[in-house]
């Protein structure tokens, strides 16, 4: 997989100190954090997640929301009625079955209201530094475009990455692939121009303009 190692190794010179870029500190932050960034920005999370964690600081506070009120503090992020929904209906199912708490098991997650496999992932990675690959829309797009993965599904882009590096590499190599998403290798627009990685890339190989 000596390919698979360069693509690596440069993503690595550019991105050398990575981390999430949801603000967080605690299994709870991270929890709500990552079920409110689906389909919306980090950016846009942080903004509400201050005022969200001040009036409702753990899954007991948030079980007893009011649905209105919950709604109306996300409303600036997208899909907000549906997450207000899943995460009062999350935290009363956690109360109920695990005493309030997350625990580190992926089946258990997806059964949780709002979470699928990338927010488990994310969870067990983030908060509890059990290896994974989380497959977002930027990993999803940057996997195809370097050819380390093929597909459109993210459980299959996931198993492939797994295949080609060592756990010991992958929730680095997530937050390197989120980035390199989020900031070079953009769906629209990527900036090929200053981009390490164009050798590898199918995409700047056939469409981009740059070459």
């Amino acid at each position: 997989m000596p390919r698979a190692n360069k693509i690596n190794k440069r993503l690595k010179q550019l991105l050398p100190e990575v981390q999430s870029e949801l603000i967080f500190n605690n299994l709870y932050q991270l929890t709500v954090a990552v079920i409110l960034s689906a389909q919306t920005t980090d950016v846009a999370v942080n903004k509400v997640t201050p005022g969200l964690f001040e009036r409702f600081p753990d899954f007991f506070a948030l079980a007893a929301a009011d649905y209105k009120e919950l709604k109306d503090i996300i409303k600036t992020i997208g899909l907000a009625p549906s997450k207000a929904k899943n995460l009062i209906a999350l935290s009363k199912k956690l109360i109920s079955e695990k005493e309030g708490e997350i625990i580190p098991d992926f089946d258990y997650l997806l059964t949780l209201p709002g979470v699928g496999p990338k927010t488990a992932n994310v969870i067990l990675s983030e908060g509890f530094a059990i290896p994974r690959i989380a497959v977002d829309t930027h990993v999803l797009r940057v996997a195809n475009r370097l050819q380390l993965a093929v597909g459109s599904n993210p459980r299959k882009i996931e198993h492939q990455l797994c295949d080609l590096y060592p756990p010991r590499e992958w929730h680095q190599l997530h937050l390197r692939l989120v980035l390199f998403g989020r900031y070079y290798c953009k769906a629209k627009k990527p900036r090929c121009n200053i981009c390490p990685l164009t050798a590898f890339c199918q995409y700047y190989t056939n469409y981009s303009p740059e070459k």
